[in-house]
């Protein structure tokens, strides 16, 4: 039947017409975005492979079949073509990027910072360093403490003030994260007979205000020294030792009367400003003098408590503010600077 006839022919020229024309243009393009549009105008909606598959319907039985396997080979291999191109094209621009990204050898790597220790942590070690010189021992203790360590083996009785909650952090099970280091004096010496002589020092905790030298989390050193024949004579050889070593040899110590539950009798002990020497200044508020810390000889109470005999035996105890001391050293105005971990700050260190 002639007219069918020529419809199979002419369908047969335009399939081999598409293929041509497309694989040129597919062997041709060095662009992923028009590699993209060619597969759109040949198998889009409006492609012309779609376009002949659609006048499909005006061919007889025989027809059909001899034309649609045509055009599904023609398909297959364009769609091959477009494959291979599209990973050739893909391996190329990944080839281009990695050179334009490339690493050069024989540049310079990237320095690393180098951190260094912390203000507190600097001034920590320079007492114990002290101390230690002087035949003091290391101790530590935990930070969550039991009601007995932390108050009562230290003679702070049931509704003393230090007990209030307005000072104190207290946690589940009667226990207390501890107001001072005192209660690793108390664990030690359950643990060890005189001759006893260490310091203690660590993070503590109080439910105060954060202002210019206070803060909820600050750190102490307590010192414990037990022994036979101890007395107020050796705390203040031992305190102005320490602070000729950390100051320099013209600093000078002063006693005044205080009370503290677990030393009798109790002073506070002041250095002489180290900024102005005792005339006055900025940092001593214009006084002279600075204070360190609390001290005393310990109470017989407490050394009874840890089965020492305070017949046969003494001794004194004291504590001081680290983070003071960092302030005054590093001349630092807030408290608040050495908890912030600022890098900017740190890095003057």
């Amino acid at each position: 039947m002639p007219p069918a006839s020529k419809g199979r022919a002419s369908m047969k020229e335009d399939l081999i017409a598409i293929q041509s024309k497309f694989t040129a243009q597919i062997q041709a393009t060095t662009d992923l975005a028009a590699l993209d549009d060619i597969r759109v105008a040949a198998f889009g909606k409006k492609g012309e492979m779609t376009a002949i598959l659609r006048g499909m319907g005006g061919l007889s039985a025989e027809e059909r079949p001899v034309i649609g396997q045509m055009a599904n080979d023609v398909r297959a291999a364009l769609e091959e073509k477009l494959s291979q191109k599209k990973t050739a094209l893909s391996k190329a621009a990944m080839n281009e990027k990695m050179a334009q990204e490339g690493l050069d050898v024989t540049l310079p790597g990237i320095r690393h910072t180098i951190g260094h220790k912390h203000p507190v942590a600097m001034i920590t070690d320079e007492l114990c360093k002290i101390f230690m010189g002087m035949g003091y021992e290391i101790a530590e203790g935990p930070e969550v403490e039991t009601d007995y360590h932390n108050f009562e083996a230290l003679n702070i009785y049931k509704g003393h003030p230090a007990r209030d909650e307005q000072d104190t952090f207290y946690v589940e099970g009667g226990l207390t994260l501890r107001t001072h280091t005192s209660p690793v004096q108390i664990r030690y010496m359950e643990n060890n007979k005189p001759p006893i002589a260490i310091v203690a020092p660590g993070k503590t905790f109080r439910s105060d205000e954060l202002d210019a030298t206070h803060s909820p989390v600050f750190h102490q050193l307590e010192g414990l020294v037990v022994d036979k024949g101890i007395h107020m004579g050796h705390l203040k050889g031992a305190l102005t030792t320490f602070a000729k070593a950390l100051f320099g040899d013209d600093i000078k110590t002063r006693f005044r009367p205080h009370h503290f539950p677990f030393t009798e009798p109790s002073a506070e002990v002041d250095f002489s400003c180290f900024g102005c020497g005792g005339k006055g200044c900025r940092i001593c508020k214009g006084e002279g003098w600075i204070e360190m810390g609390g001290c005393g000889m310990v109470h017989p109470k407490v050394l009874e408590r840890c089965g020492i005999d305070p017949e046969v035996y003494s001794g004194f105890a004291f504590g001081m503010g680290i983070d003071r001391i960092a302030m005054q050293r590093y001349n630092i105005p807030h408290l608040k600077l050495l908890f912030e971990n600022d890098m900017q700050f740190l890095k003057q260190f």
